[in-house]
C-alpha cells in the first residue's frame, strides 16, 4: 500500500494553494466546500477563482510564491504547470513535515487528493496512488451509480440515534445487528423516498422495542420501454433486493436477469386475449408473497401508472396494509419516440400531446375522437395494432387530414425497434407488406415529419466513421 487512505479535518484550517487556473479552479472548490481558509497566490487568477476564494473567506494574494507563505500552514496544493516552482513547494514542504500535494506529479507528492464521492457524512474516496487518476474516476463513476444520494441523509438519521442504541443495546454486537437491519430495511427505505420524518418514528419505536421489523413488501417497479440503461438507480437498486419477482411480457429477458441469481422468478404475462394470470390472481399474489415476509419486485413495463394497472395492484395492497413503494419508469410514449427520432412535442407542429390507450378493457374503440382529432397535438396509441384500421378511419373521419403522418413503433428501444412511417390513409395497406408484432405504439402527429431530420443514426455507417 503506497498510501494510507485518511480523512482530515480542513474546517477553518489555513490552507495555501499556489496557481490561479482551470487545475487550481478544481482544486478550490474542494477546499472551500471542506471549509478550509484558503490562501491563493499567482500572477494570474481566474476572475472565477477569485471571486470562489474570497466569498468562502480567503485571501488571493497575485504575485510570487514564497517559503514565508508556509508559515502556519496546513495543507499545500501546487497546481502550476511551473515544474522547476512545483519542485521547490514540494522540496519546502517536505522539510518543514507540511503535507504537500502537486497535481499529476505523484513523486512530490506526500498527499494524494483522491476522487471523492460525496454523500455527506457518508465520504467515499478512491486513489490510484496516482498512477492512474482516470482508472480512479471511472471507479468512482461506477460506485456513484449504485449509491443514492440519499444515503447522506441516512447517515445524518442514524448519527441522531446513535447515543440511543448504545444505551438500548449494550453489547456491542447487539448494537451492530441492530444497526445493519436499520440501515438496509424499512427505515432506510423511508429515507430513499425522501420521508426522513417517518424514518425517524420508526427508528425510535425500533429502539423502543428492540428489534426492527423487517416484513414484507412489494415494489412496483416501472422497467421501462425495453432497454436495460433506461432503468431508474432505484429500481435497479430495489430489484436487487427483492426475494421474488413477478413480471410480464413487457419486461425485457435482460431486464429480469438484473434481479438477484437466488432471487424466485414468476411469469405473468399478459397478452391480449391470453391471460397467462388473471390480474386478481397477481393482485393476490403480490399479498401472498408480502405476508410470507417477501421482498416483492412487481416488474412492469414502462411506467406503472400509465396503462400499467399499477393502480390497480396498490388498492389490493393498501386494503391489506402491505406496505408498498411504487418506482416510476420511463414510459413508452418517451421512450420509443425518442429512440425513432420523433419529439412528441415541437414549437412548429405540436404542443401538447395526448396518450390514449388503443382498447379498453372490454376490447371496444370508445374513444373521444372529436378530441383527438384536433390540429397541433401529437396522439400516442398504447396497445393499438389490433385496431389501427379504426384507429385511422375515426380520426379521418372526425376531421384529422388523411395526409396526416404516423409511425407504428415496434419493440422501441430495443434492437429488434422497427418504425413503420406512412399517413393515416396509407397505414393500413402499407402494414400488409410488412410483417409487425407486439408491442407497438403508435404515434400520429405532423412531429412524425420530423424523424428522416432527426433519426439520421439509423443510417450512420459506423465502419465509415473516422474515429
Amino acid at each position: 500500500m503506497d498510501f494510507l487512505p485518511l480523512f482530515t479535518d480542513l474546517r477553518n484550517k489555513p490552507c495555501l494553494l499556489i496557481g490561479g487556473g482551470q487545475v487550481a479552479l478544481r482544486k478550490s472548490r474542494l477546499l472551500c466546500k471542506a471549509g478550509a481558509q484558503v490562501r491563493l497566490v499567482s500572477h494570474e487568477i481566474l476572475p472565477e477563482l477569485s471571486s470562489l476564494v474570497l466569498n468562502a473567506g480567503g485571501e488571493c494574494i497575485r504575485g510570487d510564491y514564497g517559503d514565508h507563505l508556509l508559515d502556519n500552514v496546513f495543507l499545500v496544493i501546487a497546481a502550476t504547470d511551473d515544474q522547476a516552482l512545483n519542485s521547490r513547494v514540494s522540496a519546502a514542504c517536505h522539510q518543514r513535515h507540511i503535507p504537500v500535494n502537486v497535481v499529476d506529479d505523484p513523486a512530490l507528492c506526500s498527499v494524494i487528493l483522491p476522487a471523492i464521492i460525496d454523500r455527506s457524512p457518508l465520504i467515499i474516496a478512491i486513489s490510484s496512488g496516482g498512477k492512474s487518476p482516470v482508472l480512479a474516476r471511472m471507479m468512482r463513476s461506477r460506485l456513484e451509480a449504485s449509491i443514492p444520494a440519499a444515503y447522506g441523509r441516512l447517515g445524518n438519521l442514524a448519527s441522531q440515534f446513535r447515543d440511543a442504541v448504545k444505551e438500548r443495546f449494550e453489547d456491542i454486537e447487539d448494537r451492530r445487528h441492530f444497526w445493519e437491519k436499520a440501515l438496509q430495511g424499512p427505515v432506510a427505505e423511508m429515507v430513499f423516498a425522501g420521508n426522513d420524518k417517518a424514518a425517524a418514528t420508526m427508528l425510535g419505536d425500533a429502539i423502543k422495542n428492540g428489534s426492527i421489523d423487517n416484513g414484507g413488501e412489494v415494489y412496483l417497479i416501472g422497467a421501462g420501454p425495453g432497454d436495460p440503461d433506461l432503468m431508474t438507480f432505484k429500481a435497479l437498486r430495489l430489484l436487487q433486493r427483492a426475494d421474488v419477482v413477478l413480471y410480464d411480457r413487457l419486461v425485457a429477458p435482460a431486464i429480469v436477469d438484473m434481479c438477484r441469481k437466488d432471487a424466485e422468478r414468476v411469469y405473468v404475462g399478459k397478452a391480449r386475449s391470453d391471460h397467462a394470470v388473471p390480474q386478481q390472481d397477481i393482485n393476490s399474489l403480490l399479498v401472498k408473497y408480502a405476508r410470507e415476509g417477501k421482498k416483492v419486485a412487481r416488474l412492469k413495463g414502462g411506467d406503472p401508472f400509465i396503462f400499467g394497472r399499477g393502480g390497480e395492484e396498490i388498492e389490493e395492497l393498501a386494503q391489506h396494509k402491505i406496505p408498498f413503494q411504487v418506482v416510476p419508469g420511463i414510459t413508452a410514449a418517451a421512450g420509443c419516440a425518442s429512440y425513432a427520432g420523433i419529439p412528441l412535442t415541437h414549437r412548429d407542429y405540436a404542443q401538447s400531446v395526448r396518450f390514449v390507450t388503443g382498447h379498453l378493457k372490454d376490447n371496444s374503440i370508445n374513444l373521444p375522437w372529436q378530441e383527438l382529432a384536433k390540429p397541433a397535438q401529437t396522439v400516442v396509441f398504447y396497445m393499438g395494432l389490433i385496431g389501427l384500421p379504426s384507429i385511422c378511419e375515426k380520426l379521418i373521419e372526425f376531421g384529422r387530414p388523411a395526409d396526416t403522418p404516423i409511425a407504428l413503433v415496434q419493440q422501441g428501444t430495443t434492437s429488434d425497434q422497427k418504425v413503420v412511417v406512412a399517413t393515416l390513409a396509407t397505414m393500413v395497406e402499407k402494414l400488409k407488406h410488412e410483417t409487425v408484432r407486439a408491442p407497438t405504439l403508435i404515434i400520429v402527429g405532423e412531429v412524425v415529419k420530423l424523424r428522416e431530420k432527426l433519426a439520421w443514426y439509423e443510417k450512420y455507417d459506423l465502419a465509415k466513421a473516422d474515429i
